[in-house]
């Protein structure tokens, strides 16, 4: 893995803490290197020295945010695997592995909460397009884990089909760290102003219940002696 160095001050943590700022607000495609020197009060030249070009100084945006939270999904996911040693680990649980250490990372952060979901649901959305070597190859990691521990949560889904769900639990799962100020706006408050660890709760419960869709079978009714005792 690259060794990250984020300095504690000087021009370079000037224009590091004002890229993140600016590509929260604004996405990664709309900000120019003009933007973030002029926010760091740096020179152009500036970001050429210290991370090589305008790429350089994305991709130590992205892994500085993204490393942390990729390893301990992965961490979370082989607790949860080894307290149920080798059974399927309920579907709740692993999409809490999956989502939970957003929540905890932004307390490491130095941006605001709002920031912090905004830059790191645009990273998500970035997957596929030019992202890091080092960041590819620990979302490649994380899909094939959690994509496993889907399908023996869920044997009778159709791998097909779980690869959509999986595919619309991630979509709805970046919406909801870029796009709470709009759901206010619409909902003209009505959506109220929650914690995100409530919003977490939300969340798995809404994506528990479509990747459970179309799985659950009631029980039959038992008659006769069987309706007192359970064999």
């Amino acid at each position: 893995m690259r060794e990250m160095t984020i300095p504690e001050s000087g021009s370079k943590r000037k224009l590091l803490d004002a890229a993140e700022q600016l590509f929260a607000e604004k996405g990664f495609e709309a900000v120019s290197v003009r933007d973030v020197t002029q926010l760091a009060k740096t020179n152009v030249a500036a970001v050429n020295y210290h991370f090589g070009s305008r790429d350089g100084l994305l991709a130590l945006v992205m892994m500085r945010y993204m490393i942390p939270v990729t390893e301990e999904r992965i961490a979370r996911l082989d607790s949860a695997e080894r307290k149920w040693s080798g059974k399927p680990v309920p579907l709740e649980e692993i999409i809490d592995a999956l989502v939970r250490p957003l929540v905890g990372q932004v307390r490491k952060s130095e941006l605001s909460e709002r920031l912090f979901y905004k830059l790191t649901g645009r990273i998500f959305a970035e997957q596929g397009n030019g992202l890091p070597p080092q960041i590819e190859d620990q979302l490649r990691q994380i899909s094939d884990r959690f994509t496993r521990a889907f399908a023996k949560a869920l044997p009778t889904v159709p791998p097909e089909d779980l690869a959509w769900r999986i595919h619309f639990v991630i979509g709805g799962m970046i919406h909801m760290l870029t796009h709470q100020d709009i759901l206010q706006r619409l909902s003209a408050g009505v959506s109220g102003a929650p914690t995100m660890e409530a919003t977490l709760g939300r969340f798995i419960r809404f994506a528990a219940v479509g990747l459970r869709e179309g799985t659950m079978t009631e029980e039959p009714v038992k008659k006769g002696p069987q309706a007192t005792f359970d064999f």
